[in-house]
């Protein structure tokens, strides 16, 4: 068999084939007369491509990866190998539909079809002639559509004009092949040998560098003058570019071994720079120093920028720690050195933003504006670091942003809950790779001030792990001694934070480490009642979700006995949150019958408000007032605010032993060793035969079972329970009581007295009784949260057992 020359359309260079294999030659005058008397069917499945566009008379391999484009090519394979080939108008939609896809394409027959291992298939496509796509009639299996050829306005044969384009077209065409070396110069061949002119201008505008909207404009072109001077200006652009590009390379080059590489692809970039009008190294670098001269430094700090900025001028760009250089020198140059705002100590007016934002928190309030008055008085703006330390909901983060209103400060927040990396704090070194400053630094380039209110929001949630110790390395930024020289790592300097006025926020200080508790003011914010949460309701809470719903005050009206009802019924926390997304289903279900509109009263009853939000889910969290003994009343304290706690306990036939349940932790065991042990010692004075202690067990049970509790709080509540069981009388009704208890009798106070009052009082309690030390706290509460309450102040447990236990025998009191 003899070989013959052929082109290869795709890399544009000549291989020796064998004529046995599938040859593929350069389309003839012949050729493309046969073609154009083809008829194309009426209707074609319709391949979409992502970016490239196909020309008659050119063959192109496809890779179809599309599972639609699969089956298209394999069922048009197998049928009569005609399809139709249009290009995409966004190649990043994964399905096209017909609006995806241009309207003029190219019919194609399918010339191979190989099977990849990698479970693509390629198929290698010729063009055949141009078409317009009509109507899409389905995409499913995949897209197929109605067409009609495009017919193809052709020049005279003795148009002198035409016949000068295609001359220069092919001159062109030679020239780029000269100027470029990634083409073999044997691919002239292909050039030359192209009889036909339209295929000359089709495989042109194949093989040029266009974008794939180029291409596709080029495709649309009806007259073949018009496009074969379209695609001559753009083998004009491509030349001039060709011959820019040898023209920079020529004056930088020059031998190159393997230590000259790096700096000449410099030169060659600077060159670039140049030819562009853009900015070349050293004017970035000058800019960096003019910028540096306007800055308010300190001898010390102009002198480290002074260095760093040579030691980026001596750095090659193409090096990875040049980015690295750079960074530091714009983020010195961000900072706000010595930049401060101005202070606004408007104390009236700061109370004002303080009451709008807020509703109650009084003595919140009252210790801001405390702290205010001293920053006014001592005009050194040096500020203090506080600690709100508060259940969820409560509005501890947001008074840090009316703080910064109020003083006329910037307002940073950063959320430091699960933060276990030291560097987030203090940045990572220059040395590593992508170094970064700390979220402290980072901020404050953010704010643009030396001076803003930054809110360190769940400080009592930070974990330590490999990376070191973030509450560790708050100690320096919240320690007004030390906090003037903040080092950084990544700036390699300090930086002064005594101006910033730092707000933590906590809702457990216990987990907060002692040293850096100790260096901040704790202001410690309560939960709300439930006339405060009502009145947050319809001040705050119920405006903000009309608004977010997109209706007016005028399509829902919720009452104070509604709102009452959805505070009692729907919600038990200290804060607002659980509230808002209550009354928010409620304006919801307004919204749905606005939206449809739908016949609706604005007025929303309490009935309507069970229909809208179900049955009330907190009915069990009310006061049980049981008549059976041993059962008694607590008060606890949460992380969400205050909470009853029933303490249970019952006789059983036995040899004094105790049982107790409800997963309680050592110290509520203790509690109740003591309890009983107090009882044994005292059973004469309790009205208790020792019999009855020896000759019964007694089970003591703290509902509910799923929940951990623990802590002193509930002493004197189970000693209560047990004298109630083994006496058999009632417990008081409507009793609550909290306090430690000893060995020796005596009743210890004990914390979150305010929060366990507010829960009393949700829970219908009328007495409450404490250790006399709680007195103070119950004094410093106002006086409208005690309304209703009676309070037995006592000091020994023989008190507490006289203000509880009745002379009432109990319902089916057992005889003992």
């Amino acid at each position: 068999m003899s070989n013959r020359k052929l082109i290869n359309i795709d890399s544009l260079s000549l291989q020796e084939l064998d004529t046995d294999a599938e040859l593929i030659p350069l389309m003839t005058s012949e050729d493309e007369e046969e073609m154009n008397n083809e008829q194309i069917p009426a209707t074609l499945p319709i391949l979409p491509l992502r970016n490239m566009v196909l020309f008659p008379g050119v063959v192109i391999p496809i890779t179809a990866g599309r599972d639609k484009s699969i089956k298209l090519i394999n069922d048009a394979n197998a049928d009569t190998k005609i399809i139709g080939v249009v290009a995409q108008k966004d190649e990043a939609v994964e399905e096209p539909g017909a609006e995806d896809i241009n309207t003029i394409g190219t019919v194609a027959r399918i010339l191979r079809v190989l099977k990849m291992p990698d479970g693509n298939t390629t198929v290698i496509l010729q063009g055949k002639k141009r078409f317009e796509v009509d109507t899409v009639t389905t995409d499913q299996p995949y897209l197929k559509a109605t067409t009609k050829e495009v017919s193809e306005i052709r020049p005279a044969r003795k148009d002198a004009e035409f016949n000068t384009i295609i001359e220069s077209i092919k001159d062109l065409a030679i020239q780029i092949i000269k100027e470029s070396p990634n083409i073999p110069t044997e691919a002239t061949f292909a050039i030359k040998n192209i009889e036909s002119d339209s295929f000359l201008i089709n495989f042109v505008s194949s093989n040029m560098n266009l974008s794939v909207k180029e291409k596709q404009d080029l495709l649309a072109i009806n007259d073949l003058k018009d496009r074969a001077l379209e695609t001559l200006r753009y083998m004009n652009l491509e030349l001039q570019k060709l011959e820019l590009k040898n023209d920079i390379q020529s004056k930088v080059r020059f031998d190159l071994d393997q230590q000259q590489r790096e700096y000449f692809l410099h030169q060659q970039m600077k060159t670039i720079q140049e030819e562009l009008g853009g900015v070349s190294h050293d004017q970035e670098i000058e800019e960096m120093r003019q910028k540096g001269r306007a800055k308010k430094w300190n001898d010390k700090v102009r002198s480290q920028f002074d260095k760093e900025v040579a030691k980026l001028q001596r750095m090659n760009p193409q090096v990875a720690e040049y980015a690295t250089q750079r960074n530091y020198l714009e983020l010195m140059l961000d900072l706000p050195w010595n930049e401060f705002s101005k202070d606004n100590f408007d104390l009236k007016r700061a109370e004002k933003i303080l009451h709008r934002d807020h509703y109650g928190l009084d003595d919140v309030k009252k210790r801001i504006i405390e702290y205010l008055a001293v920053l006014k008085l001592r005009n050194d703006m040096k500020s203090p670091i506080l600690c709100l330390y508060g259940p969820p909901g409560v509005g501890k983060t947001s008074i840090g942003k009316s703080v910064a209103e109020a003083l006329g400060r910037e307002y940073i927040r950063i959320s430091l809950g699960g933060l276990r990396d030291e560097a987030e704090i203090r940045g990572h070194r220059k040395t590593y790779i992508g170094a970064m400053p700390g979220r402290i630094i980072q901020s404050l380039k953010k704010a643009g001030t030396s001076n803003p209110v930054f809110v360190l929001d769940e400080i009592d949630k930070l974990s330590s792990g490999n990376q070191g110790d973030p509450s560790s390395a708050l100690l320096e930024v919240l320690d007004p001694e030390q906090n003037k020289e903040f080092y950084d790592n990544f700036l390699e300097m300090g930086f002064d934070l005594s101006k910033v006025m730092f707000i933590a926020t906590s809702n457990n200080l216990s987990t907060i480490q002692p040293a850096l508790r100790d260096r901040m003011e704790i202001i410690h914010m309560t939960g709300y009642t439930i006339e405060e949460k009502i009145e947050i309701a319809k001040k705050h809470l119920l405006p903000k979700q009309i608004k977010e719903h997109g209706l007016t005050p005028k399509d829902i009206q919720l009452g104070k006995r509604q709102l009452e009802k959805v505070v009692t019924g729907y919600t038990r926390e200290s804060g607002v949150r659980g509230l808002e997304k209550q009354i928010a289903k409620v304006v919801r279900h307004i919204a749905k019958s606005v939206a449809m509109e739908e016949e609706y009263n604005p007025k929303i009853t309490e009935d309507e408000v069970v229909k809208i939000l179900g049955a009330p889910k907190m009915e069990r969290d009310k006061y049980e007032n049981n008549e059976v003994a041993g059962v008694v009343t607590g008060l606890a304290w949460t992380s969400v605010g205050g909470d009853i706690l029933f303490i249970e306990s019952i006789l059983s036939k036995g040899k004094g032993h105790m049982t107790m349940t409800g997963n309680l932790g050592n110290v509520m065991k203790e509690s109740a060793t003591i309890a009983l042990e107090y009882i044994k010692s005292n059973a004469e004075k309790l009205g208790i035969g020792a019999e009855v202690i020896s000759n019964y067990n007694v089970h003591i049970h703290v509902p509910e079972g799923a929940t951990p509790k623990d802590g002193p709080s509930a002493g004197v509540a189970m000693l209560t329970s047990l004298v109630s069981s083994f006496t058999q009388k009632r417990v008081k009704k409507h009793l609550a009581m909290t306090g430690e208890i000893t060995l020796r009798g005596r009743v210890l106070p004990v914390g979150g007295i305010k929060e366990k009052i507010l829960a009393a009082k949700r829970a219908n309690i009328r007495e409450i009784i404490l250790c006399e030390e709680n007195r103070q706290d119950v004094e410093e509460i106002r006086q409208d949260y005690l309304e209703g309450l009676t309070f037995h102040y006592v000091k020994e447990m023989a008190e507490v057992v006289k203000h509880a236990i009745t002379d009432q025998k109990a319902k089916n009191a057992k005889a003992l």
